[in-house]
């Protein structure tokens, strides 16, 4: 939602954005130029000159390695633990999909380079679109930046490092690279917005390592903001005001100074057990994507990992990775975590993304298809392989498994005779692993919600995933414009069908989480508490929020207030409810979790709107 307001003949604008890292910031705008390269000429080339036009692309993609070698080996120790993002971007150009699929497209089709890449790019582009979840989904945006990396190079652009300034600045750009943001300089940009990007993008996640705020999706912001312009930006909302008013400034200065104070307390006591008042122990694990995100992880007091998404080593080439490939990656995660848990999730992408012997026909609603445990039932060899680096991981530390996507006990039968007959391999080749490793499901779909109690009978284990559960719960993709407003974490019925899942593992005597992005929120997180959640897995930077919120309850009153919740009838009521209750326990000698209060700000023009 944007607003104008006037200010002694300026302009006051405030912008509405996707808040991916917090914190306070007022400072001048300093515009850096990312735009897009544009391909102006399309053209084919003759016989003669088609292993020239190779060579040119290869020469290109050779500068662009060297320039992203270049920008790790200058990165702040603060982010160094990141470093696997900028490794990425060197494997997607050794990627068959990438080079090969280009050089092919020079000779065989005889056309320029900048063409036959972003075909290239075009066909990786729509594999990525037919991904589910979120967070992978959102990585074909490395693949665009190393394109066009590669294409500045094909035009001769410089490769200039503008991310350097003499005063200190909040960069306003169009779009950021994992490059641009490891070139930070920490000592004088304060933050960044920028008109794309989502909350899982790398640009992302490496401004919160920094904790320099930053606000991207604002669409249009590089229009809108001149050079030198005052900024407020509330990186925990995402509002962006250009040419904030006097009093606008002076409520921000305070509510800078509140959130430092906040921040700075909440980090120094994180190591500390997650203790309600009243003495219940909740168990906080961390969602997690490459083994380099463990330390950081731990460092923030996750207790184990609830969700290690494993889809990365399916992504990174055309070729299937090997039974070593898995096993080793998932060893070194178990062996540094132990004896804490590591909850490893299975395959979970569609047949459609792997190579010509395993493809499928295109799938008109994947996220209804062929995808995640579906796929590894009806290609059982690939399943086997990544089960069997799974078990022989769990001989060196506290591994489980975990399924997604399942929709009914037929699927966990398969899945266990599948598992049976990979044991059974192992004891033959007289490999190592745990017999007993404990095994779990997704709970992501409304059938397994209203069979809860029937699945409960054959796992050691449920982790509610709820960004999926809501979604096809309420028919919303919340990555449509027009209808995203509609996913309702706090709908009435997407607490009872957790409250349904809870009550159906408490009865089978097995345990329950949350891995979705409702853990990670406190006031999602301070209903899952009442409802009798006692292990909640999320994005590591939100650990330290939620185990502040724990020590600041008592789960008596959270039950008691539960009940009360459980009673509305809206969404908005409930949200309301849950706002008034954190904002009153978050009253600390005057320090506010201005985190929730921000987002309680934010919302109020979608409540208005009938969320």
């Amino acid at each position: 939602m944007n607003e104008v307001t006037e200010k002694q003949g300026e302009m006051t604008t405030r912008l509405k954005g996707i808040a991916v890292s917090p914190g306070i910031i007022i400072g001048k705008a300093r515009l850096v130029d990312r735009s897009r390269v544009k391909i102006l000429y399309q053209y084919l080339i003759s016989e003669e000159s088609v292993s020239k036009e190779a060579e040119r692309f290869k020469r290109a993609l050779e500068a662009a390695k060297e320039q992203i070698i270049a920008y790790k080996n200058r990165m702040p120790d603060q982010i160094k633990q990141h470093s696997f993002i900028l490794d990425t971007h060197l494997m997607i150009m050794e990627d068959t999909m990438f080079l090969n699929a280009t050089i092919d497209a020079i000779l065989n089709e005889k056309i320029n380079a900048e063409w036959a890449l972003m075909k290239s790019v075009q066909h990786i582009r729509q594999l990525f679109s037919q991904i589910d979840d979120e967070y992978l989904r959102e990585r074909v945006a490395d693949v665009e930046q190393v394109a066009e990396r590669i294409l500045r190079n094909l035009a001769g652009r410089k490769d200039e490092n503008t991310l350097h300034f003499s005063d200190r600045v909040i960069i306003v750009a169009h779009e950021l690279s994992p490059a641009d943001t490891s070139a930070i300089d920490i000592g004088k940009v304060m933050g960044f917005i920028t008109d794309v990007g989502g909350r899982t993008s790398h640009a992302a996640i490496i401004a919160q390592s920094l904790k320099i705020p930053a606000v991207v999706g604002l669409e249009t912001v590089t229009n809108r903001v001149q050079d030198g312009n005052l900024l407020i930006v509330d990186g925990a909302s995402g509002e962006v005001f250009i040419n904030p008013e006097d009093d606008l400034i002076i409520e921000y200065q305070e509510k800078q100074l509140q959130h430092e104070q906040y921040e700075s307390r909440i980090i120094r006591l994180s190591h500390l057990p997650a203790e309600s008042l009243d003495g219940q122990l909740i168990e906080l694990r961390a969602n997690i994507e490459f083994l380099e995100e463990v330390t950081a992880a731990k460092d923030l007091g996750a207790e184990g990992i609830g969700l290690y998404r494993t889809e990365y080593h399916y992504l990174r080439g055309l070729a299937l990775p090997t039974e070593n490939e898995l096993f080793e990656d998932y060893k070194q995660v178990a062996e540094i975590l132990s004896p804490a848990p590591v909850v490893i999730r299975t395959l979970d992408l569609g047949g459609d993304r792997f190579s010509p012997d395993l493809a499928h026909a295109k799938q008109a609603n994947p996220a209804l298809g062929l995808r995640a445990i579906r796929f590894c039932l009806k290609e059982p060899e690939v399943f086997k392989t990544q089960l069997k680096a799974i078990l022989r991981a769990s001989a060196f530390g506290n591994v489980q498994m975990m399924f997604p996507m399942i929709s009914g006990l037929t699927e966990i039968l398969d899945t266990k005779e599948i598992l049976g007959e990979v044991m059974a391999d192992l004891d033959r080749a007289g490999m190592a692993y745990n017999r007993n490793i404990e095994t779990g499901v997704m709970i992501e779909v409304p059938s397994a919600v209203a069979v809860a109690d029937i699945l409960a009978k054959h796992v050691d284990f449920f982790s509610i995933g709820t960004n999926d559960l809501i979604q096809y719960a309420l028919a919303i993709d919340r990555i449509n414009e027009h209808v995203a407003f509609m996913y309702q974490p706090f709908h009435p019925a997407i607490l009872r069908m957790i409250r349904q899942v809870i009550k159906a593992a408490k009865d089978a005597g097995i345990r329950v989480s949350v891995c979705g992005e409702m853990a990670g929120d406190p006031l999602s997180a301070f209903i899952l508490l009442g409802l009798g959640i006692t292990n909640l897995s999320m994005a590591p930077w939100s650990i330290p929020m939620v185990k502040n919120l724990i020590r600041s309850i008592s789960m008596k009153e959270a039950r008691t207030d539960v009940r009360r919740i459980m009673q509305l009838d809206t969404a908005t009521k409930v949200r309301n409810f849950a706002y008034a209750k954190i904002e009153s326990l978050n009253q600390d000698g005057g320090e506010k979790d201005l985190s929730v209060r921000s987002r309680r700000e934010n919302l109020r023009p979608l409540a208005r709107k009938g969320r």
